[in-house]
Parts: C-alpha cells; structure tokens; sequence
C-alpha cells in the first residue's frame, strides 16, 4: 500500500504546472516508482544538451602497438576534424573545446591539444582546455561541455579525451610531501592501481578464476563486434607511421582496428603470474591495458541541432563523481552508477546498458556484482580488458561506443550508463538517453493529458 501511495504521488509530482518563477534548467524529481518515462522537465525541450556526433580513434598497445610512433596531438586531431566534418558544423561556431587528459605534463599537453585544433582546421577564436579527473577525464570533458551548455555559456561545444601512453608512461616525478605518512587515506592515494585491485579482490572475495573468465569474455565480445564491423561507424581511421626500432625505417600506416585485441582462453590466462602481489590475483591479462587513443563528442543544445537538421545521436541526461576509499578505489561505479541515475530521475532496472570501464577484472567483477546487474547489459562489445585503457581518452571512447550501439538497438534501447573507477578513490557515471525516434520506444509511457508539462521524448 505505501509503495501505491508513494507512486500516485511521484506521478502527480510530475503531473503539477510549474510555477511562474519556475527555473529554465533542467530538474529532474524522484522516480520511486520505476517508471522510466516518468521524470518531467520545467524547461522547454529544446534546451536539452544532445550529442550529434561522436566518434574515437582505434585503441592502440602502448609502446609496441601501431600508435607507438604518433605524436599525442596527431591522436587528437583526427576526432575533432571528423565531428565537424561528418556533420558539417562550422567550427567557427564551437563555443569551447575541453579535452580529458592525464599523464602528461599540464602545460604540455594544454600546447598539443591547441595545437590539435589548428591541424583539425579550427579557426583562433575557438578556444581549447584540458581537464584531468584521472580515468574519468574524458567523461568529465564532456560533462564539463553539457554544463556549460545547459548554463547558456554558448550552444555548441566538443567533450574531447586523449592519452599517450607511450609518450607518457604512468610515473610519479618530484619529491612527495613527508606529511604524508600521518594520514593513511593520503597514503593510500600513491598506492599502485594494481594494489588496490588486489585489495578488492581480497576484501570482497573475486577469485582469480573468475576475473580470468571477465577477460576471455571481454575479448571474446570485443573481437565479434570488430569482425561483425559495430566498431566502424565509431572509428576514426588514423593515417600515421611506424618506425622500424632497428633500423629508422619509416612506414606510411592508417591504422583502423583496436590492436589489443587477442583469442585468448581461461587456460593461457591461468599461466600467467600476478604483477603485483606474490600470492595475489591480479596478472597482465586479468588487467586493463596501457594504450594511446583519443576521441571526441560533438554536444549542442537540441534547438540548435534541429534548426541544423543534424540527427541527434543521444540525450545528455545526467553526470555524478562521488568518493570512495582510495585502497579500494576500484568500488567507484557502484557508488557513482546509483546516484547518477538517481539524478536522472531513473532506477537502475530503466538501463538498457552499461559501460562500465574494466579498469581491472576484480573491481569491474566487485560494482557488476553489488549493484546486482545483468551481465547481458554490460560491456556488449568488450571492455578496456580487450580493447584498452588510454587514460584520459576512456570516457570520451565509452561515450561513442554506448551511443552507437544504443542506435543500433533502436526502439528496444532507451537509456544507457557510463561509468568508471578513478585512481585516488573516485568514481564518475553519467545517464545517456538515445536520440532517434524515442517517442516511439517501446518502455515510454503513453501520456494522454498535461503533455506540455513533459519532454518531447514521453509522448
């Protein structure tokens, strides 16, 4: 009875005219009920902040793979050329341009990726900034940009991410700060990630066999979506070069496939040793890898895409960073997926699917596990087990993989999360709604009265 009670008054909440004062951003209330059409807006439709291209760069192994020989800002330029040029925007009219990025030096970085945009054909007046939330700086790029939007900064922007891992390897440089040692949580922030992998994996009890089995099925999934072709309306085809190590030779390359991408079975992985206890569980195969890659995610406000006639790709619904303990900061996603559905106006049954970063097996296995999903909704077309972690550049690839195959999907696929655990404890997850055609999807609710009280997408 309560619960009927609580429902009749969530669908009344949405049902109530907005008041004369009422604020023109975005407010999403409580959807106890579980209805996923069920979350109103007191702003106009058209102020919605909607991607309309997003694409990324294959991922490449670092070091050895076929982006070993490429500049960071060559990774950059060829997504931020391609999202202006698929959908003819005039670059003249991006408001800003923010690139999640994470190991290489600040100010460095900041001059390769204004470097970027003039490669990528933008005139001076666009400006450029970096971000760095560590794992989740792509994302972070993006929400950053949709927040500008939606504050009425400017109407068109780019979430950009970027990583070399080969020309940045993961390194702390400079002394670091004696007052350390008095607080363990400080401490526990220069733990090595595969640390608190193994940290996880023991607290909560993910047995190495079974962190194994996430990777073979990582790999699995990743190498069907490549020969099945899911991945090409996403990448970006990179024209580059390979330098042979022993003699200088340099060879023209246009790399077009994630390259770390193996068939691998439980046996071959079961030989390996771990990397970072003696007795430990977490081994190279069981563990992300380090990769060079970059993508970048179109964003406008939906008035602005419809008077453009441009096909809107996804709906940015909602963005949440939490905190977690940095020993076991691979817990992230399962503390930041709740809330940023919750924010969404959502419960976690309305999520067709999941991009959760498989940072490491132990962790990914430890958030799917608590928050009780269906392993069938996640990682459809592989994780960063298979197909790489470049740093900076996960957020902004997740968002291009989640969105093209929420497309694919159509009417059977209305929402999509992503999410990722972030070094120093953290995690990030943000609610993508797709674009195409959702009056018409199959879990909207039919509203027959007060329908300018609610967005185009529950009609």
């Amino acid at each position: 009875m309560e619960k009927a009670i609580n429902r009749q008054r969530v669908l009344l909440d949405h049902l109530r005219p907005p008041s004369a004062d009422s604020s023109s951003s975005l407010s999403a209330s409580a959807c106890a009920a579980g209805d996923s059409a069920a979350y109103a807006r007191t702003n106009v439709f058209g102020d919605d902040v909607v991607i309309v291209a997003a694409y990324r760069t294959p991922i490449c192994k670092a070091k050895r793979g076929g982006f070993k020989d490429t500049h960071a800002d060559d990774l950059l330029a060829p997504v931020l050329k391609a999202v202006v040029e698929k959908t003819n925007v005039n670059p003249s009219e991006i408001g800003d341009i923010v690139v999640g990025t994470v190991l290489a030096p600040g100010s460095q970085r900041a001059s390769e990726c204004r470097m970027a945009a003039f490669y990528a054909g933008f005139p001076e007046t666009v400006p450029i900034r970096t971000v760095n939330r560590q794992c989740s700086s792509g994302l972070q790029a993006v929400a950053d940009v949709a927040a500008s939007i939606r504050a009425g900064f400017y109407d068109i922007g780019i979430g950009a991410g970027l990583e070399s891992m080969t020309a940045n390897p993961m390194a702390w440089e400079g002394s670091v700060n004696p007052k350390v040692k008095i607080f363990e949580q400080a401490q526990n922030c220069l733990l090595p990630m595969g640390i608190t992998s193994e940290n996880v994996a023991h607290r909560f009890g993910v047995s190495r066999k079974e962190q194994d089995q996430a990777a073979v099925d990582s790999h699995r999934k990743a190498a069907a979506a490549t020969a099945t072709g899911k991945f090409k309306d996403e990448i970006i085809p990179v024209a580059t070069k390979i330098v042979d190590p022993k003699s200088g030779e340099e060879k023209p390359v246009t790399i077009s496939v994630d390259d770390g991408i193996r068939n691998t079975t439980l046996a071959d992985l079961a030989k390996l040793k771990p990397v970072f206890k003696k007795d430990g569980s977490t081994t190279a195969g069981n563990s992300s890898q380090v990769s060079d890659g970059a993508g970048a995610v179109l964003l406008m406000k939906r008035s602005v895409a419809e008077q453009k006639g441009l096909p809107i790709l996804g709906v940015f619904r909602s963005f949440s960073a939490v905190g977690v303990d940095p020993a076991i900061m691979g817990v992230g996603p399962a503390v930041a997926i709740p809330a940023a559905v919750k924010a969404a106006g959502l419960e976690l049954d309305d999520i067709d699917l999941f991009e959760i970063n498989e940072a490491f097996a132990s962790q990914y296995l430890y958030c799917r596990n608590k928050l009780g999903l269906d392993p069938e909704k996640i990682n459809v077309n592989g994780g960063a087990l298979a197909i790489g972690h470049p740093l900076g550049a996960t957020g902004a690839r997740t968002v291009a993989t989640l969105l093209h195959e929420m497309k694919r999907r159509g009417k059977d696929c209305r929402f999509g999360v992503i999410s990722m655990c972030i070094g120093t404890g953290m995690g990030a997850a943000a609610v993508f709604e797709r674009g195409d055609s959702v009056d018409g999807l199959c879990n909207a609710r039919k509203v027959e009265s007060h329908i300018h009280l609610l967005s185009k997408d529950a009609r």
